[in-house]
């Protein structure tokens, strides 16, 4: 189980990333957003960036854990349910949104230190 403290330690393990506290926080990287909480009007939860072509998969593979509500249609975006995830998913997730929004050089140096 996770809250957004955890969300927000993840996160920031990873380069340039910068948080917008408030009723509904944000993170970014070099101003791009890649996850934040969604509003409860629809759904709540942790909304991450995903491509495009891997929504369907991701919200197929793991129903109890990842979803989308309607807000989200057409957007290459989907929500997790925070009390449903395991923490080591989560980081792939977080990881996986800002390597999306990252700029190329700075997510290519990123993946050459792992």
């Amino acid at each position: 189980m996770a809250d957004w403290e955890t969300v927000r330690e993840l996160a920031l393990s990873f380069p340039e990333v910068e948080e917008s506290p408030g009723d509904r926080p944000t993170l970014r990287v070099r101003g791009k957003l890649f996850a934040w909480m969604a509003r409860e009007r629809d759904g709540g939860g942790l909304a991450v960036r995903v491509d495009r072509d891997e929504k369907r998969l991701l919200l197929d593979s793991r129903p109890d854990v990842y979803f989308s509500s309607p807000h989200y249609d057409g957007y290459p975006g989907v929500q997790i349910r925070l009390e449903a995830v395991e923490r080591a998913e989560l980081l792939e997730r977080l990881e996986d949104s800002w390597l999306i929004q990252a700029p190329k050089r700075l997510a290519a140096e990123y993946l050459g230190e792992r």
